[in-house]
């Protein structure tokens, strides 16, 4: 299947892959509003410019999806600039010593089946976490949600998300796989690390990039453990869609 996606990530000095879910087409013919939610990579290096960009949106909060291991004592003007709420999401184990060997002994095939446990575990193991995040979204919160490159985490957020707001799965799988473009330079700066450090770039790929295949495979969870979606954000998360959409679609 082919995805086409809508939306450009909004342009910032120095932070990735950050965009506004507004202008999707959802339930009933009606539309995201725009200014409301964005999705994107940790903002926490952001500039003086950045921040005042930011602002501009009329943020309620910043949602960050991160452990504490993945936060930086630099990341502090950010924190004070905003509500910046932690609700750390830590699937599986990303550390250095874990993905050392991985890329010194795997191979390409290795990595993308960790990715795809990595997702698998999403819709199972972090019901609180993104049931406290759709939550903010009944209260009708203007946000900014992320993790590190905006990819995983942000990615499965995002499609609960526009799940609730009644987006289709096309254009949700397309807007989950435009993180690779946005995404692009920084991971090429990676590659060429790994390169120089004689440690395979084909190995480190599948972790670095996001494939439809790892987002179907959380979505098949929710299919086949949970009834579907719809039974998944009523159910088991707990959710009121039609609260959320009455507070972001026009």
């Amino acid at each position: 299947m082919q995805y086409v996606s809508m939306h450009e990530a909004i342009g910032f000095d120095a932070i990735q892959n950050t965009r506004d879910l507004g202008a999707y087409q959802a339930a009933d013919g009606r539309r995201i509003q725009a200014c409301r939610l964005l999705r994107g990579a940790n903002p926490g290096l952001a500039s003086a410019a950045d921040i005042a960009k930011l602002k501009s949106y009329q943020l309620d909060l910043v949602l960050d999806f991160r452990s504490e291991a993945e936060k930086q004592v630099a990341e502090a003007p950010f924190a004070a600039a905003f509500a910046w709420i932690a609700d750390p999401v830590m699937v599986g184990n990303l550390s250095q010593e874990t993905l050392l060997p991985l890329l010194r002994n795997g191979s390409a095939e290795h990595s993308r089946q960790f990715m795809l446990d990595f997702y698998r575990a999403f819709p199972v193991n972090y019901q609180a976490q993104f049931g406290r995040f759709l939550r903010l979204a009944e209260q009708g919160k203007t946000m900014l949600y992320h993790c590190t490159a905006g990819k995983d985490r942000t990615g499965f957020a995002s499609a609960l998300l526009l799940s609730a707001l009644g987006v289709e799965r096309s254009t949700i799988v397309a807007d989950y796989l435009e993180s690779n473009r946005h995404n692009a330079g920084a991971s090429a700066k990676v590659l060429a690390q790994l390169f120089k450090a004689e440690l395979a770039p084909e190995i480190m790929r599948p972790l670095l990039n996001v494939e439809a295949a790892y987002l179907e495979a959380a979505l098949t969870v929710i299919d086949e453990q949970y009834g579907g979606m719809a039974h998944y954000l009523w159910q088991v998360l707990d959710v009121d869609v039609e609260r959320i959409r009455r507070n972001y679609l026009v």
